[in-house]
């Protein structure tokens, strides 16, 4: 552009010339010196004008030029204030952010399988590293505290019945029974000689042995056959049992005592030193863990990471009730965070511009509006032409 404007410049010149040279004295040739001489002033004022914003012209120091350079501060301190009054202010920020939907983003961001990967590698890489890099005792007091509080937001008691009875309800409890009376079958088999031990022990010495032997090999064959019959679902002791399990469940959940009680032992196994001593020895086998099978880890966590912010992202976009109230959460944490700091993003602001060598200020500045200042060069060729032209003709007619 500026090639363009010198370039008009030097063609009015040239026809300027051209029109002194030429022997013929044909009228309009009056008019076309008039129109290019009065084209060549504005071109040369305007070209003055322009770069008399941002050096001096030609490298003299003449007033009243080079204005960008002598006014930097002024100019830091312009821009720091409008930026801060007429983009950071509370109103200005609040109608913005109604505008925007920054939670509907980065759901389609999240929902794009590059991106959540990306974004999952990247933290599971630098995750054993930051962990290393935190002070141990301060993030185990850090883990005990935050265990500590959330155990002690949940009821011990109805979080007990609740566990009791989805357990009770998917058969885990039964089947904790029948392994129970497997074991116990099993028991008796490898102790019965043990047993007849016991039994001859007890027993008076008045007694031959082997009565004593009858009566242990009667009182396995009996426990035998009990726990035989205890095999099915519908005996009465399994029966009571079940019944037992549905009233602590009830207990569990509705008794007070209960409660407290359960409330007790919570407050007893948090306040026993064994609870952190296994915090700092978890932590320690966290890490050790980390350090020899950390390509295993990092790509589980990788993984885990992706399946995570992908379903994020399909939760902020399938509802719309999410989605509202975390752009709502994030425009009021925009307006606590920015608005009532915008008088100091001014003044930084401010101070970078002013720290800005002044050839860069210069430079910056010029490219942003070079071209339009380009413009006004052309134009002031064209139109100061044009003015000569026209007050030529009026001096002529009149």
């Amino acid at each position: 552009m500026r090639l363009f404007a010198t370039a008009l410049l030097a063609l009015m010149t040239a026809i300027f010339i051209a029109t002194y040279l030429v022997p013929w004295q044909w009228t309009w040739l009056a008019y076309l010196r008039a129109f290019t001489e009065a084209g060549m002033i504005g071109a040369c004022a305007d070209w003055f004008a322009v770069v008399a914003l941002f050096r001096h012209p030609l490298g003299i120091p003449i007033p009243h030029t080079a204005i960008v350079p002598h006014n930097k501060e002024r100019i830091g301190g312009a821009i720091g204030r409008f930026i801060s009054n007429n983009f950071l202010s509370p109103k200005v920020l609040r109608a913005k952010m109604r505008e925007i939907d920054p939670a509907g983003w980065a759901a389609g961001w999240l929902l794009h399988p590059d991106n959540a990967r990306r974004i999952a590698q990247r933290a599971a890489a630098t995750l054993p590293q930051a962990l290393r890099a935190m002070p141990r005792d301060d993030l185990n007091a850090f883990l005990a505290r935050m265990a500590r509080g959330g155990i002690e937001a949940v009821p011990a008691a109805p979080l007990a019945s609740k566990i009791l009875s989805i357990l009770w309800a998917q058969g885990e409890t039964q089947a904790l029974v029948e392994r129970g009376i497997d074991m116990a079958a099993r028991a008796l088999t490898d102790n019965r000689d043990r047993i007849k031990v016991t039994v001859t022990q007890k027993s008076s010495r008045f007694i031959p042995k082997w009565v004593d032997a009858i009566v242990a090999d009667k009182i396995v064959s009996g426990l035998t056959q009990l726990l035989d019959e205890m095999r099915n679902p519908a005996h009465p002791w399994r029966t009571e049992l079940g019944a037992s399990v549905n009233r602590l469940i009830d207990d569990l959940a509705t008794k007070p005592e209960f409660y407290a009680r359960g409330e007790e032992l919570k407050t007893e196994v948090l306040d026993n030193p064994v609870v952190v001593q296994q915090v700092n020895r978890l932590w320690t086998q966290i890490e050790v863990q980390l350090d020899t099978n950390s390509a295993v880890y990092i790509g589980q966590l990788a993984g885990g990471l992706e399946h995570a912010l992908i379903a994020l992202g399909q939760r902020l976009a399938n509802d719309p009730a999410i989605r509202d109230a975390v752009n709502r959460w994030l425009r009021i944490a925009a307006l606590r965070l920015i608005a009532p700091r915008r008088a100091e993003i001014g003044a930084f602001i401010t101070q970078v511009v002013e720290r800005w060598d002044t050839e860069t200020l210069v430079n910056r500045m010029e490219l942003q509006v070079g071209r339009d200042l380009q413009y006004i060069r052309i134009n002031g060729t064209l139109v100061g032409g044009l003015v000569g032209l026209i007050i030529f003709t009026i001096t002529r007619w009149v």
